[in-house]
Parts: C-alpha cells; sequence; structure tokens
C-alpha cells in the first residue's frame, strides 16, 4: 500500500469535472448565438474571430441549422 494521499489528486479530479461541465454548458449556449449571427448576415470570419472557433466548426454548427455558409 502506498503512502500517496489522494486528497489533492480528487480534489483536482473534481475541479476538472466542474469544468468540463462549464464548458459543455457554454457550448450548448454558443451554437444558437452562432446560428443567430449567421442568419443576421454576420461574416462568416467575424462569427470565427468572436466564438473563438474554427470556421470549420462554424460552417458545420450553420449546416447543422440548415444555414449555408458563405
Amino acid at each position: 500500500m502506498s503512502d500517496y494521499d489522494l486528497t489533492r489528486l480528487a480534489g483536482l479530479g473534481k475541479q476538472y469535472a466542474e469544468q468540463r461541465a462549464a464548458a459543455e454548458k457554454t457550448r450548448e449556449q454558443l451554437a444558437p448565438e452562432i446560428v443567430a449571427a449567421a442568419r443576421a448576415r454576420v461574416r462568416q470570419a467575424d462569427i470565427v474571430k468572436a466564438s473563438g472557433l474554427t470556421r470549420e466548426r462554424v460552417r458545420q454548427i450553420c449546416r447543422a441549422a440548415g444555414i449555408d455558409p458563405e
């Protein structure tokens, strides 16, 4: 048996799980905003810059919403 104390590791694991859940919630909010911007005819380059996502990911989100990005 090891003398290693798992307290720090457990804390980091919990922190990771919480941050991952928060990231998922943000991602769920991000896609509809991208779609709204695209429907408002915001340039794709501006959506990419504002969102921090790649052009390809923005295209995928738009296509899934039935928008043909330029």
